[in-house]
């Protein structure tokens, strides 16, 4: 559950703002009612900071890599019919 605190609020109980953010939940801090920042736990920052694999890394590292796949189509397979 994501908390809203006003920036001053936020500073008076950092101790309780910190303790939502351990037990997982974003604290969400506000200046002149405006979302401003967020605080997240150090695993949470940790796992959406993580880079991101390449596309061509993720087909080479797949199960898959390596094996035969069928890719020609069907002369008769026109797909399908759809109503316009």
């Amino acid at each position: 559950m994501t908390t809203e605190w006003q920036l001053q609020e936020a500073k008076n109980r950092l101790s309780q703002l910190i303790r939502g953010v351990v037990h997982g939940d974003p604290q969400v801090i506000t200046v002149r009612g405006k979302p401003t920042a967020v605080l997240l736990s150090v695993e949470e920052y940790q796992r959406l900071a993580k880079p991101r694999t390449k596309l061509t890394d993720f087909f080479k590292e797949s199960p898959l890599c390596g094996e035969e796949l069928n890719l020609e189509r069907n002369r008769n397979d026109f797909g399908r019919e759809v109503e316009m």
